[in-house]
């Protein structure tokens, strides 16, 4: 197999191409145009409005309130049905709302094609639309361009191109025309220029390798269109418990209907207690009550500066395990910053350093400032930290500019490794020390000038090195006296110093990685920047410094990767294919994964993660979009205020699950023992009013409920432990079997012996269940050690449930409930089924706290 373009010569490329360095003719390139299509990245297919809009009815619990309503049309019983519709059909257009225009990744790399290029065609430049592009083209390059697609640099004259949203590289990279190894990763590749990336200047001249889809972008592109919609847990165990229900009450049904019809009783009534059944079993108001609780979240998750995208997305950040963070902007500040200096065998800490510059150090500042093209503003980020430092130590770099103006300037190159200018008397040289020294013969000491010993050049070898392993960026300062010209910049310099740069860390972010350990979930950085500076941000930060480099991951097997995962905490030099396969070697070892990122390269890791996380401010559209959360300051310590969130969040969810499970199994344990002996003792519509007013109202409002203060101390929820696990299935069995205990037997001393349930009865009984489930609520809220008045808004839903239920005794609304009004004596009878319930409430409550190890309050 022959090597890839990148390391291979440029001549040899174009003989493969059967293309010039004139170009194609106009007729050979529409000849390939034909041949292999457009350079665009192709759509996937697109949901329509439509589609968006029927997905939300795909649920297995939204299909048993519709059979509701189908039972109920059949019955007669058109208040049921209507009433159930309106819940179905409010349900779906929030949820609407909520997708719309949720999945638009392939959108948005198609804006990323550059409008037209400049292309030689038989010797002549000539600007077309990017789109007629094919391989065999030669593009012209220039400072302000976005590459048109994937091509092998032909000539490279201080050309700089800003790859980092498809290489992760925070730097951007220098070009030339040599070729590079075979197996230098991508973010390395100088011979190379890549579609979508940002010329930042010089010009070049490239032949075209790649367009459309064969490009790296274009692989992106067809990743996420293959890759599936990943489900949160939630979403998964809501449709576990519709199918669940709708089993339930298909079992039900097929058990009471035919005994009430053997029994005698007409089809009509058989027909209303089988719906009555599944209003029962079937909890109405829990996909709204999860709906509205989730965008309450995403509301309080904006205010922390993460924005939600996906509603499920702030439930499912409670049970990750693993976060695989970026560095450039999330862990550290995005900016790079001077830190040290060195001359003459000191450090100098400028953090630290107060006050102008000492003589030497004017020096050295006095080169990184005019042998320089950027002023504080404007420019590379390593120019400008240049520029901000001598300005920083008292130099007027404006004032300094017009008193000693350039005459002369030899551009940097990734040839030749530095750059040079000339003022007048004086030259000054700044680039990478290993190619400064060399072409020094001198280093000024305090003494003046001195040879340049072997000695002296190791000194400033070992610092180097010190400074790299700090994670700094180094560069050499030296200077010529009385140059000719640029020319004269070769050799004869003296030495003067290095200056050590970094993109700092933010402050807040060592304690929020320590937060997040201390919940029990691990953190890897995952960069496109070398070994060295991502373990030394990395170690600074606590994450670790444990580092496994792109290349050798590229030799492991999945088994292998699967192992090493485990014990990395620094993934270095990483590519696109690289992010995704660390991702899923994680979730095979059971982790639920969070995963950041900004550029193009990580839309597919994003999409395919547990939860992506997309960054506000420096994100590429495409990122975004293939994001759960985006992070509006791209500050790692938001995140781990979003999976404090998270996981209050699902900790509501479970309290008011299992507040309306709790409702519904007394429901159906209820209706289905009267029914057993002929009475219909709770018809449908008083099923309804229970399920969507006097439950609903609380339980929205439990969504509100402050999170526990132990809620980051404790380990992520195992990925298999459900919101109805043991602890739940404990309490709602354990109340449930107290409130239809203690209604049964209310029902039996209110019929006194009546043949079939009179209005008295059911009012009593349907007044009963309202406030013993009012009471069951402060005895969850207990269990999970919620302090009994830190939610106002639970305290108005309660007596707003109150309200409602009285409304419906003593109005002219209880002609359609079936209801009378109560006295005196029969609230002194409610109140006393109260006072037996709440000891055995507490106990059930107790013993789910004790006897099950992992109850939620000691989880």
């Amino acid at each position: 197999m022959s090597d890839p373009a990148h390391a291979r010569d440029a001549t040899e490329v174009l003989d493969d191409l059967e293309t010039r360095w004139d170009g194609l003719s106009p007729e050979e390139a529409s000849r390939r145009l034909e041949e292999y299509g457009e350079n665009d990245v192709v759509r996937g297919e697109k949901r329509t409005s439509l589609d968006i809009f029927v997905a939300q009815f795909d649920s297995a619990l939204i299909w048993v309130l519709l059979g509701a309503v189908v039972l109920s049309v059949w019955a007669g019983n058109t208040v049921d049905a209507v009433l159930i519709s309106i819940i179905v059909v409010a349900n779906g257009i929030f949820g609407f709302i909520q997708d719309y225009r949720a999945e638009r990744s392939l959108e948005s790399l198609r804006e990323l094609a550059a409008p037209t290029a400049t292309v030689r065609r038989d010797g002549e430049a000539t600007e077309v639309d990017a789109t007629e592009l094919a391989p065999g083209d030669v593009v012209l390059l220039r400072g302000g361009d976005v590459v048109p697609a994937d091509g092998r640099l032909l000539e490279a004259t201080d050309l700089v191109v800003d790859e980092a949203a498809l290489t992760g590289e925070s730097v951007p990279v220098s070009k030339s025309s040599s070729p590079v190894d075979h197996e230098t990763p991508l973010a390395e590749r100088e011979s190379m220029v890549y579609k979508g990336t940002n010329v930042a200047r010089g010009k070049g001249v490239a032949v075209l390798t790649a367009t459309g889809m064969e490009t790296e972008v274009g692989a992106i592109a067809e990743e996420l269109a293959s890759t599936a919609e990943t489900r949160t847990p939630l979403q998964e165990e809501l449709d576990v418990l519709g199918r669940n229900l709708g089993i339930g009450v298909l079992v039900l049904a097929a058990l009471v209907v035919p005994l009430l019809l053997v029994r005698g009783v007409g089809a009509i009534q058989a027909a209303l207690t089988a719906v009555s059944l599944a209003v029962a079993a079937v909890p109405e108001g829990l996909p709204a009550v999860v709906t509205l609780t989730l965008a309450l979240g995403v509301r309080k998750m904006t205010e922390a500066d993460a924005l939600v995208r996906r509603l499920p997305s702030v439930e499912a950040l409670g049970s990750v395990d693993v976060v695989c963070t970026d560095k450039t902007g999330t862990l550290t500040k995005g900016q790079m910053t001077v830190s040290r200096l060195w001359l003459n065998d000191t450090v100098v800490d400028v953090q630290d350093r107060e006050g102008e510059a000492t003589d030497r150090e004017e020096l050295l500042l006095r080169i990184a400032a005019l042998c320089n093209d950027s002023t504080a503003d404007e420019g590379g980020p390593t120019e400008r930290a240049l520029v901000e430092v001598a300005e920083k130590r008292g130099l007027d770099v404006a004032t300094l500019r017009e008193e000693h103006p350039r005459t002369d300037e030899v551009p940097f190159s990734s040839e030749r490794k530095w750059m040079g200018t000339v003022h007048d008397d004086v030259g000054y040289v700044k680039g990478a020390p290993e190619v400064v020294v060399s072409n020094c013969d001198r280093v000024l000491t305090a003494d003046g000038p001195t040879a340049m010993t072997d000695d002296a050049r190791d000194r400033i070898e070992s610092r180097v090195q010190a400074f790299a392993d700090d994670a700094l960026r180094v560069l050499a300062m030296a200077y010529l006296e009385d140059p000719d010209d640029g020319e004269d910049l070769e050799d004869g310099l003296v030495f003067v110093g290095i200056v050590g740069m970094i993109d700092p860390p933010r402050e807040e972010v060592a304690d929020a990685v320590a937060a997040t350990k201390r919940a029990g979930i691990a953190v890897n950085m995952v960069t496109g920047d070398n070994v060295r500076t991502a373990r030394a941000i990395a170690e600074s930060l606590g994450i670790g410094t444990s580092v496994l480099e792109g290349r050798d991951l590229e030799a492991m097997d999945d088994e292998t990767l699967r192992e090493r995962v485990e014990e990395v905490d620094v993934f270095a030099r990483t590519s696109p294919s690289h992010k995704v396969r660390i991702l899923r070697a994680l979730q095979a070892n059971g982790h639920d994964v969070a995963m950041t990122g900004d550029g193009v390269n990580d839309a597919p890791a994003l999409k395919n993660a547990d939860i992506g996380v997309a960054m506000g401010i420096r994100g590429t559209d495409v990122a975004k979009q293939a994001s759960d959360i985006v992070l509006m300051d791209d500050n790692y310590a938001t995140i781990e205020r979003a999976v404090e969130r998270g996981r209050a969040i699902f900790d509501n969810i479970w309290k008011f699950v299992a507040y309306l499970l709790s409702a519904n199994v007394a429901e159906v344990a209820l209706v289905f023992i009267a029914s057993l002996y002929g009475y219909l003792i709770l018809p449908a519509v008083q099923l309804l009013w229970i399920n969507l007013m006097t439950d609903g109202l609380p339980a929205l409002a439990l969504g509100a409920d402050p999170a526990s203060e132990d809620v980051m101390d404790r380990p992520p929820r195992e990925p298999d432990q459900g919101i109805v696990g043991k602890p739940m299935l404990g309490l709602i069995g354990g109340m449930g079997t107290v409130t239809t205990v203690v209604l049964l037997a209310l029902m039996i001393y209110t019929l006194e012996g009546a043949p079939e349930t009179t209005p008295y009865t059911m009012t009593m009984v349907f007044t009963g269940f309202v406030f013993l489930e009012l009471l069951g609520l402060y005895v969850i809220r207990w269990l999970r050690d919620t302090p009994m008045l830190s939610n106002p808004w639970l305290s108005v839903a309660v007596v707003t449930s109150i309200l409602l239920q009285l409304s419906v005794l003593y109005t002219p609304l209880n002609r359609y409930f079936g209801t009378v009004p109560l006295g005196l004596e029969d609230w002194a009878l409610l109140v006393g089924v109260l006072v037996v319930c709440l000891p055995a409430y507490l106990g059930v409550a107790t013993l789910v706290r004790r006897m099950v190890p992992n109850a939620p309050a000691n989880r």
